[in-house]
């Protein structure tokens, strides 16, 4: 295992009480041991969205690739689509990216698809953004030599959807309730099954919402977050928890003692 160096160790005892707050049920000392050697090695950070734990293994995150090719002055990327493997009714996408991180380098190659059988039922309709991503990734991982697989590239996000199969929303009832309960009740509801931090769930309903205040939402904006929140804390609680991390302030040590 690295030794962290001096200038790496405040941030590796902040991922580490991060990760044990974020996956009680996951993290053990593997883990940590895993974690402290990617902190030190690449700096990623777990408040800032960099690093997803998910079944036992870490992955980096887009986030944290982009991040860490902009600390290395990393000259351009360039994306196309294959053409071969592109076809828009049927929503299916393949992507080459180029990344070149230095004057006169040839660069790294790498591609990525998707369709709406390997992405989140969350993503569906922009498969093109998913595949072009996923290429992005792979560039960036060949680029810099960084070892662990990108999240998106693996689809952790996805829970695949048989052909033809829509996405359908309950009955949306004109007394402003949803599926029963207020649509407060239900999204307190979902806070505490979940268990996930009532400041960052606002955070993202304002970002989700498009709006500087969740009092300037509408009823149905609100609605559809919440449908969307209970959504993907039922399929992939994981990423949930990764979303709603990257609203932390940078350099925040909220998470506490573990």
């Amino acid at each position: 295992m690295l030794v962290p160096s001096r200038n790496s160790k405040k941030l590796v005892k902040q991922n580490c009480r991060l990760a044990r707050r974020l996956w009680p049920s996951q993290v053990n000392l593997d883990q940590l041991r895993s974690l402290t050697e990617l902190t030190d090695r690449y700096r990623l950070s777990v408040s800032a969205g960099h690093l997803l734990l998910l079944e036992g293994r870490w992955y980096v995150t887009h986030v944290g690739l982009l991040d860490y090719a902009r600390r290395h002055h990393c000259l351009g990327i360039q994306v196309e689509p294959v053409q071969a493997f592109c076809d828009a009714i049927r929503q299916q996408w393949a992507f080459k990216a180029t990344a070149f991180v230095s004057y006169g380098c040839k660069g790294f190659v790498g591609f990525g698809d998707a369709d709406p059988s390997n992405v989140s039922l969350v993503v569906h309709g922009a498969e093109m953004r998913v595949a072009e991503t996923r290429a992005v990734n792979r560039a960036l991982r060949k680029a810099y030599g960084i070892g662990i697989c990108s999240v998106e590239e693996i689809g952790s996000f996805a829970n695949p959807q048989r052909a033809g199969e829509s996405k359908k929303l309950p009955p949306q009832p004109a007394n402003g309730s949803y599926g029963g309960p207020k649509v407060r009740d239900r999204l307190c509801q979902i806070i505490r099954q979940h268990q996930l931090d009532a400041t960052l769930v606002k955070s993202y309903a304002t970002d989700f919402c498009g709006v500087k205040s969740l009092r300037e939402a509408t009823r149905e904006q609100v609605e559809n977050f919440v449908q969307h929140l209970g959504d993907w804390a039922e399929k992939d609680r994981n990423a949930l928890l990764c979303q709603l991390n990257s609203y932390l302030p940078r350099g925040d040590n909220k998470e506490g003692a573990a």
